[in-house]
């Protein structure tokens, strides 16, 4: 993810586009998840760009909303564990903790960028919302699922905390036993149980979710522009008491459990299709 031998910032990897931005007529910007073909796999370099376009969006007149979709069959289904630049080193297993911590505190600034725009954020989601997916449709701040669609954060299942702050989420929307239930578990719930759940406020069918949430975004961008971002913001204020201190501890925990020898066992246990031995350690 990081090299730490050289002057190499997390996102220099090999430029390639990972999300693509067009502003629409009628006020709409249009986020897209532009990998289909690696089922929008996250990466470093999709978190430079998220947050670039981030800033781009903030002070961008014409847009008074922000639909976030993805191309193909998934909106995101995690982790791209072959993106360059995946693995953070350092001389001493504290540097490379070190270095993990401060990396994930680099993706905490631009998440935090992106859900903290002035502008509502209205995500459109598809097949596969796991891990990293799942915890970026949750920074939006409204969500439609298509029926097919699925959400869990693997993480524990493979060695690692929970590094973006999505349980910390969920426990906001949901409660924190339910937080607690999949992020322990890593188990996969459907659109209908995260409607549910109140982490998504309405399910489509496949063939009409980008319609859907189309509507829902141009019902939004037909609103005054300055009372709209003033309700978001006011609501973030009383629901968001709190986040920045627990996402540093959040940052702290992925540091650690990055590093360990569990989540080697556990990516290697993946790759051999077998149940992972896991020893605390």
């Amino acid at each position: 993810m990081i090299d730490t031998t050289s002057n190499e910032l997390p996102g220099d990897g090999d430029g390639e586009q990972r999300l693509r931005l067009d502003v629409e007529d009628g006020g709409i910007g249009v986020l897209t998840l532009c990998r289909p073909e690696k089922l929008n796999a996250w990466s470093w370099e999709s978190s430079r760009q998220l947050g670039l376009l981030a800033d781009r969006i903030r002070f961008d007149d014409r847009i008074r909303v922000v639909l976030l979709r993805a191309e193909g069959r998934s909106f995101c289904a995690g982790i791209d564990v072959k993106a360059p630049g995946g693995a953070i080193s350092g001389r001493s297993a504290s540097e490379r903790g070190r270095n993990y911590y401060e990396g994930i505190r680099w993706v905490h600034e631009r998440f935090r960028a992106f859900a903290g725009l002035p502008q509502p954020v209205v995500a459109a989601v598809q097949g596969h919302c796991l891990g990293f997916g799942f915890e970026l449709a949750l920074m939006a701040d409204v969500r439609i699922a298509a029926e097919g669609a699925s959400f869990a954060l693997p993480e524990t299942g493979l060695g690692v905390a929970v590094d973006a702050g999505g349980d910390l989420r969920i426990a906001r929307e949901a409660g924190a036993g339910w937080a607690k239930f999949l992020a322990l578990t890593g188990r996969r719930i459907d659109a209908a149980t995260a409607y549910r759940l109140n982490l998504v406020q309405q399910v489509a069918e496949v063939g009409e979710l980008e319609e859907v949430a189309r509507g829902v975004a141009a019902e939004i961008a037909g609103n005054a522009p300055l009372a709209v971002q003033s309700v978001k913001r006011d609501i973030d204020a009383y629901a968001d008491a709190g986040l920045g201190e627990a996402l540093d501890r959040v940052a702290m925990s992925a540091a650690l459990t990055l590093t360990s020898e569990d989540i080697r066992e556990g990516y290697t246990a993946k790759a051999e299709r077998r149940e992972p031995r896991f020893e605390g350690k």
